[in-house]
């Protein structure tokens, strides 16, 4: 991990990578439509897509890697890209957060994926006429095979809309793999609240701290999506076309709705640690109980056994034929009686 101390003292556009060493050759994929053709391309080098552009159809820039800047560079010239938004793309510790320039708008979010571990990579979404240009932290797996197949199949109506939609699409993926994350979550929730109630141990509080540290997680990365989305669809551009302003407003519901969620989750774990805690102190409180109970049965016995354990030649019932006997009468109708007792307080 690069330190971000790196960046201090440096001046406002400097492009420093903040995330985990990568060593792969960033790959750029090319994706191109209308609605009667497609065509998509791997790439290596940008100036080798740019001149494969075709001028009348809908682009799609996808990098995979931000961890060579001379990439973001490139495609910054290219493009004319402001260079504090190629500074956001490079350092991956950027909080979620739309802007508004006066030739691209560009979205930056937080992708969670879940592999038995809460993982995440930073997604970069720049709209510009005509093109979408994605920049994704980490290689590999990613939201958008779904939005891909779409494409190739010309399914639905994304071959029949312009590049506003395709962005709108990204994000959609992402707000969806939210829902998929804390559908997840949910299920291990329920499995806790089940070993919560059969049998809390040591292990029930370790899974519910992880739990809450997960949650805060998701939380970080989903609360700036309603800001981020009201401020894209309040925005004034022409980028977005007035048809894809009711998109938006389904996606802000989406957010919400994730944001909800986790509020909610976040409640019952809360909740779930404070039944922890007072499970394990009625447990407590069960056996000071009987401890207590066993103790006060044994203090009047014990004070009779020592009083006649300190054998002094003058005390008349050591010489008694029935002493000894009586002594034992005594101890056990004081015990018994004390077990009536306590049965009548209902304590036992």
């Amino acid at each position: 991990m690069h330190s971000i101390r790196a960046k201090t003292g440096a001046p406002p556009g400097t492009i420093l990578y903040s995330g985990e060493t990568h060593t792969a050759k960033v790959k750029i994929t090319l994706i191109e439509y209308n609605e009667t053709e497609f065509i998509e391309k791997e790439y290596f080098d940008i100036t080798d897509c740019i001149n494969n552009f075709d001028p009348t159809m809908v682009k799609w820039i996808n990098v995979d890697g931000v961890h060579d800047v001379t990439v973001i560079e490139k495609i910054g010239k290219q493009f004319t890209i402001h260079p504090l938004t190629l500074e956001d793309i490079a350092n991956t510790n950027q909080r979620p957060k739309f802007e508004d320039y006066d030739s691209y708008l560009v979205s930056i979010m937080k992708m969670l994926y879940y592999d038995g571990e809460l993982h995440s990579e930073q997604l970069s979404v720049i709209l510009t006429e005509g093109m979408v240009i994605s920049f994704q932290e980490a290689q590999g797996g990613d939201a958008f095979d779904l939005i891909r197949n779409r494409i190739r199949q010309g399914k639905g109506r994304i071959r029949k809309m312009g590049a506003d939609y395709l962005a709108y699409a990204l994000i959609d993926a992402v707000v969806d793999c939210y829902f998929a994350i804390l559908e997840k979550i949910g299920d291990r929730i329920e499995l806790i609240e089940d070993g919560l109630i059969a049998n809390p141990d040591k292990e029930t509080m370790r899974q519910l701290h992880d739990m809450k540290r997960e949650m805060i997680f998701v939380r970080k990365a989903v609360w700036p999506m309603r800001e981020l989305i009201n401020n894209m669809e309040r925005s004034e551009t022409e980028l977005i076309k007035q048809g894809t302003d009711i998109y938006l407003r389904d996606l802000h519901d989406h957010a919400v709705r994730v944001i909800d969620t986790v509020e909610t989750y976040r409640d019952l774990l809360s909740g779930m640690m404070d039944i922890y805690l007072s499970s394990v102190s009625n447990r407590m409180n069960e056996i000071m109980k009987v401890l207590t109970i066993i103790t006060t049965l044994f203090v009047p016995v014990t004070f009779i056994a020592g009083v006649y354990g300190m054998n002094f030649e003058n005390m008349p019932e050591i010489h008694s034929k029935w002493g000894y006997a009586s002594v034992w009468a005594i101890m056990l109708s004081i015990i018994i009686s004390l077990l009536i007792y306590f049965r009548n307080k209902k304590w036992l």
